[in-house]
């Protein structure tokens, strides 16, 4: 017989105790199946990424080169062309070849380019890396396996 209930309030507060501990066994399988996880989303990734540098259209498999080259000339546009610019810009001025009224060529804002340059290199570093490492590979493989 069961005196006052005790007998249920023991095994809820048991089952509660149970769930609010979490046993190292418990969390290498919550770790294991993030893993998994996180490996099946870069397999997808990178399966789309494989099928849009095999597209036809410039659009769909050159966006990652334009990219590069886009943040390439806006760099040689701030740190090269832009001071040859405004040396240029300045002597003219002074030979009265352009009116003193008129402004120079505008500076780039250069916050958001560094920050996709930079992000664009950290991932080339990557590549560094893995020949300084010896993974280094000449041909891309593709496999089905991760």
């Amino acid at each position: 017989m069961n005196l006052l209930g005790i007998g249920s309030i023991i095994r809820n507060v048991g089952e509660l105790a149970d769930d609010l501990i979490t046993t190292d066994e418990e969390r290498l399988k919550i770790g294991l199946q993030e893993k998994i996880v996180d490996a099946q989303l870069v397999k997808g990734q990178l399966a789309i990424n494989a099928a849009e540098a095999r597209h036809k259209s410039i659009f769909v498999a050159g966006w990652r080169p334009a990219i590069g080259w886009v943040g390439a000339i806006a760099l040689a546009y701030q740190f090269i062309i832009y001071p040859l610019l405004t040396w240029l810009w300045s002597y003219l001025q002074a030979q009265g070849v352009i009116v003193s009224e008129l402004l120079p060529p505008p500076v780039l804002p250069t916050g958001s380019l560094v920050t996709i340059i930079t992000g664009m290199l950290g991932i080339g570093c990557m590549r560094s890396y893995d020949k300084l490492k010896g993974t280094a590979t000449d041909k891309i493989r593709i496999s089905g396996r991760c």
